[in-house]
């Protein structure tokens, strides 16, 4: 595996991490706090990641990886902005809740990152 790379974003006094790997960096729900914790002690205020980099079972809310992880974040005030594709998801409770995360801004679901940091901004 290779190392993650961090792409620094600033927007006004806000400091953006981008995650930048061709592997999945978060595999397991420890993968996921392990990520938020490195990038907020380093003074990050929002975290970009993208879908390739989240194992598919973040996806299955069954499985609880995503309410754990996205729990944290919300503890931490860290926000997050997922970039992918997520059309090709037919679980209405995967679709309500990438709705719900939308509207509140805490946790994003987005198409680009510049829409990422578009939201990450406000």
């Amino acid at each position: 595996m290779k190392p993650i790379e961090i792409k620094i974003h600033q927007l006004n006094d806000l400091q953006i991490a981008g995650v930048i790997s061709p592997d999945m960096v978060i595999k397991t729900t420890d993968d996921g706090l392990s990520l938020l914790a490195d990038l907020y002690y380093q003074g990050f205020d929002s975290i970009i990641i993208h879908q390739k980099n989240i194992t598919p079972d973040f996806f299955d809310l069954k499985t609880g990886i995503a309410g754990e992880i996205l729990q944290k974040f919300s503890n931490f005030h860290v926000k997050l902005a997922i970039v992918g594709d997520f059309t090709n998801y037919s679980s209405k409770s995967l679709n309500d809740f990438i709705d719900e995360s939308n509207k509140v801004g805490q946790i994003n679901f987005v198409d680009s990152v510049d829409e990422a940091l578009e939201r990450l901004g406000r």
